[in-house]
């Protein structure tokens, strides 16, 4: 072919999304009707709705019912690609994204994979002390939990025992306050006449926060409110406690204090995904890339970094929070904002809107802030179970959620007490 003759390869533009979370979703699914070759990425097949992890955790939901496959959820997106790999690198000078099995080209990049748990350097308590994030996280929290009751029933020495029924929790966060919460409920609502040598009621749950209140994101009212309903449930509440040690025996505290403990579950930080070290721009002190109004980081006009993965503060200066409702805003924005430069308009800056915060703390009791409007029990446990059914992924995930729950309300059980894993070895 003479070279007048040669036709230049057109491609549309192609678009990588690095996670398959609710703001990588957000974006993939704004751009749906866009001419353009839209690439998931994920390291796994499933999205996760984390805001009911701990919910798999303590036996009250089954994974299935809080994921579901990613590929399912953008099956009628003809545009999009799904690949379930592991991503390696960023070479932003290339455009390529770095796979442990291909390289990817891209013309613009949404970085939206997530965080991890912070142990603040003491990364070795991460084997006594396990975080939940991941459905394998929450499996084995469950089987640690139920495995303690079970090695409570077997164990002939008092102290011993004692030290198998105590169940620590650092961190006074949602997290960690709804952790406690449902331990306790589990061990003096569900399972109280599962036993014949122990009295699971008996047993000890400690939340330790190193702060002055809990739920600190909330106000300091809801805080109160919140660390008086967990006390009415039996939960300690340690208050001004920082942990100095983790191990097998348990934690030790700020001060020389110690609990033993055979159950020790972190709740106390996060830290974003390698992303900053990708891109090789500034991050936080929580690995979160600084990014300006438009979700961008330094120099890059091309790629933006949503989520947990991006730190960007609202319209008050204030850093946009690490939730759902969040992540999945910034993923709408970072598509329309694809959607305008391809058409070669701009869009105004990235504004966070609050719908506000939910924490659960136990059957017919949470708190809920929204701002001008604030509830606490009943009230405020109705809105937290019929937004979380919202924000569920599908209606069958939503119609067995909700079967589950209102089960469990009126017969206070949990179906999935199921020792898993590593430790049916």
């Amino acid at each position: 072919m003479e070279p007048e003759a040669r036709q230049a390869v057109v491609h549309r533009p192609r678009v990588v999304i690095l996670g398959g979370g609710f703001g990588g979703l957000a974006a993939a699914r704004g751009l749906r009707r866009a001419d353009v070759d839209v690439t998931v990425i994920d390291r796994r097949n499933y999205h996760l709705f984390q805001p009911l992890l701990y919910q798999v955790a303590t036996a009250g939901l089954s994974p299935a019912q809080i994921a579901m496959p990613i590929r399912r959820i953008l099956s009628r997106q003809s545009n999009v690609t799904v690949l379930m790999e592991r991503v390696e690198g960023i070479d932003k000078e290339s455009r390529i994204v770095e796979t442990a099995a291909r390289r990817i080209v891209y013309d613009y990049l949404v970085v939206a994979t997530g965080a991890r748990h912070a142990y603040f350097g003491k990364d070795e308590w991460a084997e006594t002390a396990p975080g939940l994030k991941t459905i394998a996280d929450a499996t084995e929290i469950r089987a640690r939990i139920l495995s303690a009751f079970e090695r409570a029933e077997a164990a002939e020495d008092e102290a011993e025992r004692e030290r198998f029924l105590t169940f620590v929790v650092v961190g006074g966060g949602p997290t960690g306050v709804e952790l406690a919460g449902a331990i306790a409920e589990l061990a003096r609502k569900v399972i109280i006449r599962d036993f014949r040598r122990i009295d699971p009621s008996s047993a000890r749950v400690v939340l330790v926060e190193a702060g002055n209140v809990v739920l600190p994101a909330m106000p300091l009212a809801l805080s109160e409110e919140a660390r008086r309903h967990l006390e009415m449930l039996g939960v300690e509440v340690m208050l001004g406690g920082a942990v100095t040690r983790c191990d097998a025996e348990g934690v030790g505290l700020a001060g020389g204090g110690q609990i033993r403990s055979s159950c020790v579950l972190w709740a106390a930080g996060v830290m974003a995904s390698k992303a900053a070290k990708w891109l090789g721009v500034p991050a936080d002190r929580a690995g979160r890339v600084h990014v300006d109004e438009n979700l961008n980081p330094p120099d890059s006009s091309d790629i933006f970094v949503i989520g947990d993965t991006a730190a960007v503060t609202d319209k008050n200066g204030r850093l946009v929070p690490g939730v759902a409702s969040a992540a999945k805003q910034m993923g709408e924005h970072a598509a329309r904002a694809i959607l305008a430069r391809l058409d070669g308009r701009t869009i105004g800056p990235f504004g966070y809107r609050d719908f506000g915060n939910l924490a659960t703390i136990g059957r017919k009791a949470a708190v809920a802030d929204f701002k001008r409007i604030r509830l606490s029990g009943l009230s405020a446990w109705l809105v937290w179970n019929i937004a979380h059914l919202w924000f569920l992924v599908g209606f069958r995930n939503r119609a067995v959620v909700f079967m589950d729950w209102a089960l469990a309300y009126v017969c206070y059980d949990r179906a999935a007490r199921l020792i898993t894993d590593r430790h049916e070895r």
